[in-house]
């Protein structure tokens, strides 16, 4: 945690692909809703509202599941499971700096992942933090402008 906001980007996505994750942790809608209401303040993280979780039953039958999302200040964390297939799909999102290692480590303990995928984005690189960053930003893309002229 602890990391200090670099001068520009925007925020970290972690993205987290779980294989032969256990059935019966995917299918259950109250430990998915307590994972998206307790998980947030864990990443020192500041939830908005509530978490809103649901039941999916889709037109292929061996494709429902259960599907999570809280709103944090930092921006969100979704969750979508298919139990019959013993998969979950998790994104977190946040423009405050996260431990992701640490986050993939909580997430398989929690669903009980047998075998995982994980990609991190980096987004925004170009989002200033600071009014100081952004003029500096704006001088120099005027100055390739004028020299281009």
């Amino acid at each position: 945690m602890g990391r200090g906001k670099p001068e520009f980007g925007f925020g970290v996505h972690l993205m987290v692909d779980g294989y032969g994750c256990e059935r019966t942790t995917l299918e259950d809608m109250g430990l998915i809703y307590n994972f998206l209401d307790d998980y947030p303040s864990q990443m020192e993280m500041t939830k908005i509202m509530p978490p809103y979780v649901f039941r999916y039953s889709g037109v292929v039958p061996e494709d429902w599941g259960v599907s999570g999302f809280v709103l944090i200040a930092e921006s969100h964390i979704s969750i979508h499971t298919f139990p019959e297939k013993q998969y979950l799909s998790l994104d977190m999102f946040s423009c405050k700096p996260f431990d992701t290692e640490l986050a993939v480590e909580n997430v398989k303990k929690y669903f009980e992942i047998q075998k995982y995928e994980m990609k991190v984005l980096d987004r925004g690189q170009e989002f200033p933090n600071a009014i100081h960053e952004s003029a500096q930003v704006v001088r120099m893309d005027r100055m390739l402008m004028q020299r281009s002229r």
